[in-house]
């Protein structure tokens, strides 16, 4: 695992990564956060919001604000999240959450490295700006889960945040089944099984706008952590061998 400098440029400014990339946001009733998500998305990337069942005209606001919306019924947040890998033609995918909690235009660096082959796939390092930002119940299943992913893959990882980017052929070769709270963890255990190389990078993480559908909770902490365990607990897979993309790092 590699941590990336703090010195690297963050936001949309004037020189934004020239490559084909789309924005993955799964969206639960988000017509508040929605506005601003969306116009930190970096000048040239896609926007795909997967409406997941809303009921607060959050799909007609991502349509005006000219993101493209891909609907899916099955409840889930891995369900989103599949749902809109599967809906993307770029070569990045990007992902991250539509509450405003996380920044997308700190994605910049994230695809810069995976287009320099320096990683395969970048995660975010969440860190809370107020002491509201992050409950301790859902840093407490985390923490914990940072600790058995390490057990099982050997990667010494602080945070299975949301904000990720990573090439979108070899994430759709991954196979990733969990249609729950156990997508995000499934995909990096996955990639560690493939051998991909996974970096590390600090991010800003403010409160959320509205009610989390997750970590809110002490129950939807520990269901995601349950959840999460099941996909820990799968043994490894026969790594996949993908044709040669041009550019692509293996």
């Amino acid at each position: 695992m590699t941590t990336p400098s703090d010195e690297d440029e963050r936001g949309p400014g004037s020189d934004p990564v020239a490559a084909s990339v789309d924005v993955v946001l799964p969206c639960l009733d988000e017509a508040e956060a929605l506005p601003r998500v969306l116009e930190r998305i970096p000048p040239g990337w896609r926007a795909l919001v997967v409406d997941n069942g809303s009921t607060d005209g959050s799909a007609d606001i991502a349509r005006r604000l000219g993101a493209r919306v891909v609907h899916e019924a099955r409840r889930g947040f891995g369900a989103a999240c599949h749902a809109g890998l599967t809906a993307a033609t770029a070569d990045i995918v990007c992902f991250c959450d539509c509450d405003a909690s996380l920044d997308p235009a700190d994605l910049v660096p994230f695809v810069r490295r995976v287009l320099a082959g320096e990683a395969d796939l970048v995660l975010g390092r969440r860190r809370p700006r107020s002491l509201g930002a992050w409950p301790a119940h859902a840093r407490a299943g985390n923490l914990a889960l940072a600790r058995l992913l390490r057990r099982r893959t050997g990667l010494r990882l602080h945070d299975l945040g949301p904000l990720r980017a990573a090439r979108r052929e070899p994430l759709l070769a991954l196979g990733l089944t969990d249609r729950r709270s156990g997508y995000p963890l499934e995909m990096v255990v996955r990639a560690a099984d493939e051998g991909w190389r996974v970096a590390e990078y600090d991010v800003p993480y403010l409160p959320r706008t509205g009610a989390s559908k997750v970590t809110g909770t002490w129950r939807g902490t520990w269901q995601a952590v349950r959840d999460m365990s099941r996909v820990l607990a799968e043994p490894p897979k026969p790594r996949t061998e993908l044709p040669a993309l041009e550019g692509a790092v293996r």
